[in-house]
């Protein structure tokens, strides 16, 4: 009856009373008084409980599947996905029927950007229970990460069509929508999910993202009662405030809009993890390692493929702009901000927890020749499901794989890489006024922010000095005020011949998923490029840590 229940309640988009019903029918199947408590726990957030409990029942009960998946459901949400993983593997193991366990193990897939697997899982479930809203969702979610956006698109429709007050669900529909351009499409669905929920604060935050998208009077005092009436650090509290800034930006109320920005990025700040002092160590670690003479003695290994085109950089450094340029190229595909090789810099690491030590990047030495290829034809077979049009050259676009210039040269020494850049002022401030779905935890903090920025000239510096002519240099600036010049010097870089249809970007039809996907749709233009002189008595600590203090009204 609890099942049925959570079911039912989905249908008028009551999806707190869903997850209420769900709990109350996992406790009513559990024959275990500590796991309905441990199971209390979860549902509260009450992690560490959680686990301890589920650790001390399975010293007793080993093969006890509950509380297999439930410890994993903690790992999970503690971050320790690796873990996690093997417990639910375990659990498939003992209960292949288990199909709470493989929901959570999809889940968990998707979490670790292992698309092609979670959609496997989702399969599986699908065919047991087609029309389970939950798995439906999932797996719409998992086809947008590898470019299926139109199967993605029509799950979305199938389910709002049945459940149109799912607000999380018209919020993910409104995103699909955006990404392949369907703008007016999108707005109706974000609005939708606000009719639903009227503090949804991610719903107008989306509408905000959409860059081009104007607020009305109403909207903006909507708005400014609800961030008063949210709960502070609230999800729904921080979004507002960052699509507050943006509204009031947009009316040149530029003191208000920061004191948004201002309150938006402290509660963010909250619930990242990030640490100033560990990043700039690491980076540290990546110079004194990659030293001249180390790449040299390296060199030669890697697979000798050179498909990818990487795009490094910060966000919001015109890096979108630059893969727009190049996917308007007959011989070259677009496909997203891809984490492989992020995660196989992970797993070198060793690191099964945050707090572990690593063991990268000095593990490498320890590498053969063909363990290096091997490194770079797993690459390549991770990527493969995202190049749907099967062209020869394809982009990743992961602006945090400048710390793996280094991997990258090693294991796919003639893969091409960009780094996009933008003056440090301009391009910090439009980091600073961006909410990041996920990642990018030195974003919220203008001193953060400002270490990170010159932790990232450092380190482009050195594979300058060590790799001489390996990364080619894009200034956004540039690009703007010669963008036949640039084209043109790109396409050489990566080996293309010149195509016309590559100054014509605007009128590529692609899915972009960045944040803007809208802008890359419009002619160039450099209205973005003084913004930050509008916030200018707002950001001495920012000049501060990027050490611009004398440079007054700095480029």
């Amino acid at each position: 009856a609890w099942k049925a229940l959570a079911d039912l309640r989905l249908e008028p988009g009551d999806e707190a009373g869903s997850r209420d019903a769900a709990r109350r029918h996992l406790a009513a199947t559990v024959p275990h008084p500590e796991l309905v408590q441990a199971a209390d726990h979860l549902y509260r957030g009450e992690l560490a409980r959680a686990e301890t409990i589920c650790r001390e029942f399975l010293k007793q009960h080993p093969i006890n599947v509950t509380a297999i998946r439930m410890l994993a459901e903690a790992g999970m949400r503690l971050g320790a996905l690796q873990d996690a993983q093997a417990l639910l593997e375990r659990c498939l193991a003992l209960a292949p029927d288990f199909h709470l366990a493989r929901h959570t193990y999809a889940e968990l897939l998707y979490r670790r950007q292992r698309y092609e697997a979670a959609l496997d899982e989702l399969a599986t479930l699908r065919r047991v229970d087609p029309d389970h809203v939950p798995y439906q969702l999932l797996e719409a979610a998992a086809l947008v990460h590898v470019n299926e956006h139109q199967r993605a698109i029509g799950l979305y429709e199938g389910v709002l069509g049945r459940n149109p007050r799912l607000a999380s669900a018209q919020m993910s529909y409104g995103h699909a929508l955006k990404t392949v351009g369907r703008q007016a499409d999108a707005v109706r669905a974000y609005r939708a999910g606000i009719e639903a929920r009227p503090q949804l604060g991610e719903a107008y935050w989306s509408l905000a993202n959409l860059k081009t998208f104007r607020f009305d009077d109403a909207e903006v005092d909507t708005m400014r009662r609800a961030v008063e009436t949210a709960e502070p650090g609230s999800e729904d509290a921080y979004h507002l405030c960052f699509a507050l800034g943006k509204a009031l930006e947009d009316r040149g109320d530029y003191d208000a809009s920061f004191e948004y920005y201002r309150r938006g990025n402290a509660a963010r700040r909250r619930s990242v993890v990030w640490d100033a002092d560990e990043h700039h160590r690491d980076q540290q670690r990546l110079i004194t390692f990659f030293s001249r003479e180390r790449v040299d003695a390296l060199a030669g290994a890697g697979c000798p493929a050179a498909d990818p085109i990487f795009i490094v950089g910060l966000p919001r450094s015109g890096s979108t702009l630059l893969e727009q340029i190049l996917a308007s190229h007959s011989q070259v595909e677009g496909t997203a901000e891809l984490p492989d090789i992020i995660a196989i810099a992970r797993r070198l690491s060793g690191k099964r927890r945050r707090r572990d030590p690593s063991r990268y990047p000095e593990v490498l030495a320890e590498l053969s020749a063909d363990a290096l290829r091997a490194l770079g034809d797993e690459y390549l077979a991770r990527t493969r499901i995202q190049r749907v049009a099967g062209l020869p050259r394809f982009i990743d676009k992961m602006p945090n794989n400048f710390s793996h210039v280094g991997l990258i040269h090693l294991i796919l020494p003639n893969a091409t890489i960009i780094d996009a850049r933008r003056s440090p002022l301009s391009c910090c401030f439009s980091v600073y006024k961006q909410l990041f779905a996920r990642g990018q935890g030195f974003s919220y903090d203008l001193t953060e922010l400002g270490r990170y920025y010159r932790d990232y000239e450092a380190l482009m510096a050195h594979w300058d000095r060590v790799l001489p002519g390996r990364v080619l240099r894009v200034d956004y600036e540039a690009v703007v005020g010669d963008l036949e010049g640039q084209v043109r010097r790109l396409l050489a870089h990566c080996g293309l011949p010149f195509e016309p249809g590559c100054l014509e970007f605007h009128r590529t039809e692609r899915a972009v998923r960045t944040a803007s996907s809208e802008q890359v749709r419009r002619p160039l233009y450099g209205d973005a490029l003084d913004v930050w002189r509008h916030y200018e008595s707002h950001l001495d600590e920012l000049k501060a840590a990027l050490a611009l203090e004398s440079w007054g009204r700095a480029p």
